[in-house]
């Protein structure tokens, strides 16, 4: 957790803990920078050791974890590990995901499907089953996802990415509103980008920014990042 200059009005997200699944992709080094910059305690979870290592490098402040989230019971595991070292979380930053497609309907094989859902979707699930009583206790709950505007607009050669990233939405509103029933003081996001590759500042601003707004403002929201035309 970095330091907040003396004088400066801290950001809202300082002091609070936040866990990033999926942290080692430029995105999530870049999420997690500016999280430690904005004074919070940054969870750093991956499934490989070295990309992790690469991460403290530039994160030193970043507690690293290496898990399979695809695995209930290790993410279950994960979150007693979390809850020993530094307590219970104020928000989870999903960004696990992936691309399969191509080849039109035809194209789209069990196995790509299989990886879609297992990383998508599966990696969704477990955190917030695991994570979820930890948001809804916590003053300023957080529950952020990084979705494809694909859903919008699917198409043959997508439908597998596209379906997976459409179960992941629907599975944040969810969460979203069980939110909105018990703990007004939280809130779940999706942010919506055509591409993420380039937009990684862009949402790590957006992601420290969510514990500026009140939870009620964006709870349930899909809030796109500057997508590219077509």
């Amino acid at each position: 957790m970095a330091d907040v200059p003396t004088g400066a009005t801290a950001p809202a997200v300082a002091g609070r803990t936040v866990l990033i699944a999926g942290a080692t992709s430029a995105a999530g080094v870049a999420v997690c920078a500016a999280l430690s910059a904005a004074g919070a305690t940054v969870i750093a979870v991956g499934s490989n050791v070295d990309h992790l290592q690469a991460l403290k490098s530039q994160v030193p402040d970043a507690a690293t974890f290496v898990y399979d989230l695809a695995n209930f019971a290790e993410v279950r595991a994960l979150a007693h590990t979390v809850h020993e070292a530094h307590g219970r979380i104020d928000g989870l930053i999903h960004l696990v995901g992936g691309w399969r497609g191509g080849g039109g309907l035809a194209g789209q094989t069990d196995e790509d499907w299989d990886f879609l859902h297992g990383r998508v979707l599966t990696t969704l699930r477990n955190t917030t089953r695991a994570f979820n009583d930890d948001l809804l206790a916590s003053p300023a709950g957080r529950l952020a996802i990084v979705s494809s505007v694909s859903v919008d607009k699917p198409t043959p050669g997508g439908a597998n990415y596209a379906t997976a990233k459409a179960a992941a939405e629907t599975w944040t509103r969810a969460v979203g509103q069980g939110f909105a029933k018990t703990a007004p003081d939280a809130a779940a996001v999706i942010f919506a980008v055509r591409a993420l590759e380039g937009l990684e500042a862009e949402l790590a601003a957006s992601v420290v920014g969510l514990w500026d707004a009140p939870a009620a403002s964006v709870n349930n929201t899909r809030i796109p990042l500057h997508t590219r035309p077509d």
